[in-house]
Order: C-alpha cells, then sequence, then structure tokens
C-alpha cells in the first residue's frame, strides 16, 4: 500500500462534531455576547418524555441537530364560528402540555416560538401570546373557544335570505353596522391598551390592504423595530376579523401614525397562514439564528373544517343562480387556499413531514350535517352543535398529503397527533437546558417614553 495512501484518513463524525461545537461556541461569542464560560459546559439532564435516540444509523448527525434544535409553529386558520373548532383543540394540547411537562400553569406561549393566525384565528393568536406584564400570557388556550361560544352573538347575526341581502349589508349598515360595533366593543374590552410590542413571541396576523390593494401582515418584529409598524391589538384582531358581508372594513394607524392600513378579513388574503409562518423563521436570521431549513421547524397547522359533497350546503348550491354565489365565495376560496397550503406545506417538508409537519383538520363528515351559515349563525343550537363536532374532530383521523402520492387517512386520531406534539413541545424544550448556544434569540421591546 502507498505510504501517502495509508496516512489518508476518512473525515470522523467526531471531529466534524467537534468542529461544528467549537464553532457554535465562537459565533454565539460573538453573536449574543457571552463572557461566561461556565455558561458553555453543557448541563446534564434526563429527558422526562424519552431520551435522545441512541440507536441512530448516524448518532453525529443526529447530535448536531439536537445541538441546533427545532423551532416551534403554530399556525390557526380563520373560520367565523367554526374556529370553536380549532379553540377545543388548543385547550386540548395546553392541557397535554400541562400533564407532560408537570406544571399545571403552562401556557401554550411557553412552548411555541412563532404564532400565526388569520380572521378568528389571529384574535385566538393575540390571546394566547399577548401580555400586559411581558411575563405571562393574558389568556388560556380554553378562554379562545369560550369567548366565541359567549360572545358570537355579539359577533355575528344569523343571517337571512341570500344573495342581493348579503351584498346590501356590504355596501349599508344594517346588521353588519351593529355587528362591527359588537366585534369592536369586544376586543377593546379585552386587550385595552395592548399593542403588538405586548406579545410574549413573534406574532404573523394578516388583513388584506384596501388601500394598496395587497396583503397586509402585521409582525411583532417589524413593530419592536419601529413605531410605525406597531399597531394596537384590539385594532389588529379587528382588521383580521373584517369578514366581508359580515363586518365592514376598518381604517387603522399604526402607533405614531405613520403607517395607514384600511383592512378586511385576513381569510381572503390568508386563510392559512402557515407558509407565512415558515417563511418568517427562514428568512429571520436575527431571531433563529441557527435554523437550515424545514428540518429544523417543528409545525403544528389547525384547520377550521370544510363543507364537502353530500352536506346540506352541497346540495343547497347545486340549485343555486349566479347571483347567489356572491354569498359563499370567500369561504369557498378560503377553504381552497386552506387546503392548498397544507398540501404544499406538507410536499416541502418532504420525508420528515410526519416528524416535523401536523395538520389538525375535520373532515367533510363532521361537517356535512352543518348548514350553509354554520360560520355566522351564533345561536345557541349552532354552538352547542360545533363545540359536539369539535369533541368528535380529535376522535376522527385527518386526511393528510403523500409525498408524490395524493391524499390518505392518517394511521394516527386529531387525539393522538395533539399528545404527540406535546410531547415533542416538551422534549424541545427541556434540551433547549443542555444546549452549547441558545436555540433562539428573541428581540426584546425597548421601554416606550413615559
Amino acid at each position: 500500500m502507498d505510504c501517502n495512501q495509508s496516512e489518508m484518513q476518512e473525515p470522523s463524525i467526531d471531529t466534524d462534531k467537534l468542529s461544528y461545537e467549537i464553532f457554535s461556541i465562537l459565533e454565539s461569542k460573538f453573536l449574543f455576547g457571552y463572557d461566561d464560560q461556565k455558561l458553555w459546559i453543557p448541563k446534564q439532564i434526563a429527558p422526562a418524555i424519552e431520551p435522545i435516540a441512541a440507536t441512530e444509523t448516524d448518532d453525529g448527525v443526529q447530535a448536531i441537530k439536537n445541538q441546533r434544535g427545532k423551532i416551534c409553529v403554530l399556525s390557526i386558520d380563520g373560520g367565523g364560528m367554526r374556529s370553536i373548532l380549532s379553540g377545543k383543540a388548543l385547550a386540548y394540547l395546553e392541557n397535554a402540555l400541562r400533564t407532560k411537562s408537570g406544571n399545571p400553569d403552562a401556557r401554550i406561549a411557553d412552548f411555541f416560538d412563532v404564532a400565526a393566525g388569520s380572521g378568528v384565528g389571529g384574535i385566538f393568536t393575540a390571546m394566547l401570546f399577548g401580555t400586559k406584564d411581558h411575563s405571562r400570557p393574558i389568556f388560556q388556550a380554553e378562554d379562545t373557544w369560550k369567548l366565541l361560544a359567549a360572545q358570537g352573538k355579539k359577533f355575528y347575526r344569523s343571517p337571512s335570505g341570500s344573495g342581493g341581502g348579503i351584498m346590501k349589508r356590504i355596501f349599508r349598515g344594517g346588521a353588519a353596522g351593529s355587528a362591527t360595533a359588537g366585534l369592536e366593543k369586544a376586543m377593546r374590552e379585552i386587550f385595552v391598551d395592548l399593542t403588538l410590542r405586548d406579545t410574549l413571541k413573534p406574532l404573523l396576523i394578516p388583513c388584506y390592504d384596501l388601500s394598496s390593494s395587497a396583503s397586509f401582515v402585521f409582525s411583532r418584529a417589524d413593530a419592536l423595530e419601529t413605531e410605525s409598524f406597531d399597531f394596537r391589538l384590539w385594532e389588529v384582531c379587528r382588521a383580521t376579523a373584517a369578514e366581508p358581508a359580515v363586518f365592514e372594513p376598518v381604517s387603522i394607524r399604526s402607533v405614531d401614525g405613520r403607517t395607514k392600513c384600511v383592512a378586511v378579513d385576513g381569510g381572503l388574503t390568508m386563510s392559512n397562514p402557515t407558509a407565512a409562518a415558515i417563511t418568517h423563521v427562514l428568512h429571520n436570521k436575527q431571531e433563529f439564528p441557527f435554523v437550515r431549513g424545514v428540518e429544523d421547524i417543528l409545525v403544528l397547522s389547525l384547520g377550521t373544517g370544510q363543507v364537502l359533497e353530500g352536506s346540506y350546503e352541497y346540495e343547497q348550491v347545486k340549485r343555486w343562480k349566479a347571483k347567489d354565489w356572491a354569498r359563499p365565495t370567500a369561504r369557498i376560496a378560503g377553504d381552497g387556499s386552506a387546503d392548498f397550503v397544507d398540501h404544499a406545506v406538507a410536499m416541502a417538508f418532504g420525508q420528515s413531514r410526519s416528524s416535523n409537519y401536523v395538520r389538525i383538520q375535520a373532515n367533510g363528515s363532521s361537517l356535512g350535517r352543518c348548514g350553509p351559515d354554520v360560520d355566522m349563525d351564533p345561536s345557541s343550537s349552532n354552538v352547542k352543535m360545533l363545540m359536539g363536532i369539535a369533541d368528535e374532530m380529535l376522535t376522527q383521523k385527518n386526511v393528510e398529503s403523500v409525498l408524490f402520492g395524493g391524499k390518505k387517512i392518517a394511521e394516527q386520531s386529531n387525539f393522538e397527533k395533539l399528545d404527540w406534539f406535546a410531547g415533542e413541545l416538551v422534549l424541545e424544550h427541556q434540551r433547549r437546558g443542555c444546549r452549547i448556544a441558545p436555540t433562539v434569540a428573541f428581540k426584546q421591546a425597548a421601554p416606550r417614553p413615559t
């Protein structure tokens, strides 16, 4: 054997791992300014959920991924009164987090790094991450669906008639005016004078801006950079929930008055904000410095269900004339867009979609018995029906996308998915105490001048 060949060795995984750790220490030291060397001594803790896999075929690669960690993302669709379904899922998830972490006061905001919500989902997001003391959120997950069940009558009016009647309410006062006043009053009471800066983690809440004819996303990260993008939370929620034919458009300004937005429903432009949340993480290196790709992101996306063929609405639509289609168009577009985003995101995750991406969604069989106005009907009977559907949804096996293979029925029920996901969140939370460098570096709000 040639002497030179005998001296050549294959790169060692241990060497690569050591190089990675040294690089991480140096990078983080300069990036975060840590001087205390004791901070770089990893603490030895035993995960309560499950040990870090020791049977991986490539332990070095797995160790590196564990050091990078995973950014935990929550996305909540818009859906009017159907958002009771996602609220119930949130409540179950928070209870599972408390059980698995052993902390009876654990909250959703403790475990997620980024949250995005559209429409009523945007209201839920602001509730779960808004804070008065910059320490704890002001609401629990249970409060989301309870708010909708208790105050839905202030937001919505049970619609009557079709087609032209709905269009008249868009351009005139009437029911839309009283519903708008109800929504504004409720949002003011909930959030008072809180702004986007008064949130615990990065938030993304979309709307459609009529003045620029483009999507507009309210973002905590932007609000922390300048008051020109800091908006009052109650107005943000009012903007993203301004569903046409139900609420009037709203003109709002930033805290300093420099940025103006004439907003309507976030669901029109981004009914499923999951893709926006993922993109925010991938391109926000200041707050998420070690993210390399989707394999470093853990996503939970909550849908609100779709009314499918065979339902009451489907049978009615078959007999509608052209003028009647003004009524369901926005919802059909929203449902179709949400489903498309779900499919695209699942494909983007590729082989890691089953371990990094979870979509909770009611299937058509649940909502099939609902009438066409389920989104806007705040009546006690409709609320009771939706609460029953929410409980049923958790026991269902959802339809999920398959890489290059269309769709199939999932192997796990939504119940089981949420339970597994809670375990992954708690495990990630525990692992962060062992890492050499911080997984996230959130921007902090500067004190406001008095």
